[in-house]
């Protein structure tokens, strides 16, 4: 999950990234989503950040967060998680 505020936006670096990575591993385990930080309020705590922080879930828990768009670590997290 892309966590952004409003007025940045979500990272359209990251979706790339995120289809890029889909599509070399062809893996139907990875789903790239966007939330508004402002309007979810479970998310209250990355409200006032001026990076993009990337959420990751499994089974419906937080097992990774990635803060800042740093690809090569976005990479790894996501292949360690799959």
């Amino acid at each position: 999950v892309d966590a952004f505020q409003a007025w940045c936006g979500p990272c359209k670096t990251a979706v790339d990234l995120f289809r890029k990575i889909r599509n070399e591993i062809g893996s139907d385990l990875l789903h790239f989503a966007v939330a508004e930080v402002d309007s979810v309020d479970a998310l209250a705590k990355y409200r006032g950040k001026s990076e993009p922080v990337f959420l990751f879930y499994a089974e419906g828990e937080l097992v990774a967060t990635v803060r800042g768009l740093n690809a090569p670590l976005l990479q790894k997290t996501i292949l360690e998680q799959l």
